[in-house]
């Protein structure tokens, strides 16, 4: 997948993870419905085992870059300080054919499935190269935390 460098959008700007839980860095595409997101694996990462990024890892790979779906609302102004709670209600399905390594870069796309208010199911597949590493169909729930 070729991506223009002034297409690619901070994933800052619409998760509430920093270091060392973000593990995403980069989304190429999104819309209300779908998301691409990118991730290079670091030696350094929390998730790291014995030089391969491990099935923990790919897990919170897919549900953060699906939270950028729903997470998009709530980041809409990077300039506003924002704070969210979101965590994974169910996973409805999960089939991990093979893990990554460090140095790899993993490109993450995930698609609506259906949406009520701050619940939503996603489907998600995340592959290095054209390899499929992991499919998934995630449900998350996102909401404003008030002060």
């Amino acid at each position: 997948m070729k991506i223009k460098e002034d297409n690619i959008i901070n994933i800052h700007n619409f998760l509430p993870h920093r270091e060392p839980m973000l593990m995403t860095d980069y989304i190429l595409e999104l819309t209300k419905e779908k998301v691409i997101t990118s991730f290079e694996i670091k030696e350094d990462n929390i998730f790291v085992h014995d030089n391969v990024f491990v099935e923990a890892g790919l897990i919170e790979n897919a549900a953060q870059t699906c939270s950028s779906i729903l997470g998009q609302s709530f980041f809409e102004n990077p300039e506003t300080e924002t704070k969210v709670i979101g965590f994974i209600t169910n996973i409805k399905k999960i089939e991990i054919f093979t893990l990554p390594k460090v140095g790899d870069k993993i490109i993450s796309k995930a698609s609506l499935v259906s949406q009520f208010e701050n619940i939503c199911q996603i489907f998600c597949e995340t592959f290095h190269n054209e390899e499929l590493l992991i499919r998934s169909e995630i449900t998350l729930f996102i909401q404003e935390v008030k002060n």
